[in-house]
């Protein structure tokens, strides 16, 4: 096969590369290779090497930036089978977040190839993982519109929003750089997704990767859960549903916007979290970096004095994509609307002024809670209409 206007396509250099496009599993088709062979044949113990330092290096450096001398000196064949070995590896992981750092952890180490290709590598690429790109005069690219929102959602960074994108003819202009972190996105997105394994294959790798999967257990972070440990000051049950929605987010292992975390750090804090409570709630997080987390937490909860950053209001969540309310991305049936009806008061424009109301208390900045405390009853409500707490400065920050 050749692309337009260059030399064939080395597919098994290109397979090496990216083990995760279709067709990879030609790599090993001569080497009449099974899924057991891989697991447990002696003749495989360098490739499962290779396979377990992947998956630990996703557990512990989910950006990317881990070596991996074993795998740069690699043939093809040796990666894609270390590649397809790490993946069983962590299928069969008791907690979901170690597959999904890995997926960070792959997805980036792809970008960093993909940043400095030839156009035509990054365009065949593209092609194979369903999200094809056009040159374009100028040396530039071009997504589809589609494929364009479904790659760019999840991108935290401003300029990748779509309002702020050149649209012409139902297709986006784009730069290598940009093109190859959306590339990176559809990878992160192939590799989180998790995939059914045989009840046998699974009991294999358990007990014969035990010492493997008890390293990744404890390599990866897990949310602590709620209760006894958190300060007792601290009210969960009556965080607003925003609030909670975010927390249950990242203890998933789910992804977390940009503006989430740094509103939900921003809330944890003025309501009486301390920096372990509010570290422990990211832990979860696919990308967790436990020394950029303190760092960031650090620099939310300490502005001003230690009194921190204000949550943004309802508003700002809800231009994020953030808020629950009717009308809003996951917004609640009418039944979870009638058991917190107190979301929906026309009233409520911040997730603070709902702790206040249900009884919770904003600690870090106790003279503003007196000044701006609202009416506490339906009938004061009413009559007039309750302070929330001020505009934050800054409310897309990271945490």
């Amino acid at each position: 096969m050749a692309l337009r206007g260059s030399a064939p396509v080395d597919e098994a250099a290109l397979w090496g590369e990216y083990p995760f496009l279709p067709g990879a599993e030609r790599l090993v088709g001569e080497l009449a290779i099974s899924i057991r062979d891989l697991i447990t044949d002696p003749r495989y113990d360098p490739v499962r090497s290779i396979g377990r330092a992947r998956a630990l290096a996703g557990a512990d450096d989910p950006r990317g930036t881990a070596a991996l001398d074993e795998l740069a000196s690699a043939r093809p064949q040796e990666r894609y089978l270390s590649f397809l070995f790490a993946r069983l590896l962590l299928a069969s992981a008791p907690a979901p977040a170690a597959l999904r750092r890995w997926a960070v952890a792959e997805a980036k180490r792809a970008y960093d190839r993909l940043a400095d290709v030839p156009f035509d590598e990054l365009v065949e690429v593209a092609r194979r993982l369903g999200c094809p790109l056009r040159e374009e005069p100028g040396a530039r690219l071009s997504i589809d519109l589609a494929d364009y929102v479904r790659l760019s959602v999840p991108i935290r960074e401003a300029k990748f929003r779509l309002a702020a994108q050149p649209l012409r003819h139902g297709r986006i202009a784009l730069d290598r750089a940009r093109a190859a972190r959306l590339l990176e996105e559809a990878v992160r997105i192939e590799l989180a997704r998790p995939r059914p394994m045989a009840a046998e294959v699974e009991r294999l790798v358990r007990t014969r990767e035990s010492a493997a999967l008890e390293e990744l257990a404890r390599r990866v972070p897990v949310p602590r859960g709620r209760g006894p440990e958190e300060p007792a000051r601290l009210r969960p049950d009556l965080f607003p549903p925003c609030i909670r929605k975010m927390r249950r987010t990242l203890e998933v292992g789910e992804n977390l916007s940009h503006a989430g975390r740094f509103a939900l750090a921003a809330f944890l804090h003025r309501a009486g979290a301390d920096e372990e409570t509010i570290v422990d709630a990211y832990r979860g997080a696919p990308d967790f970096d436990e020394s950029i987390t303190r760092y960031q937490v650090d620099h939310i909860t300490h502005h001003e004095g230690g009194r921190g950053y204000e949550p943004p209001e309802c508003a700002t969540l809800r231009s994020h994509g953030l808020c629950v309310r009717e009308g809003d991305p996951g917004a609640p049936s009418p039944a979870d609307r009638a058991r917190d009806p107190l979301c929906f008061e026309p009233d409520l424009r911040h997730p603070l002024q709902y702790y206040r109301i249900r009884g919770g208390r904003i600690v870090a900045d106790p003279e503003r809670e007196e000044r701006a405390r609202p009416a506490t009853s339906a009938g004061e409500r009413g009559a007039r209409r309750p302070d929330g707490p001020e505009k934050t400065r800054s409310t897309d920050r990271r945490r």
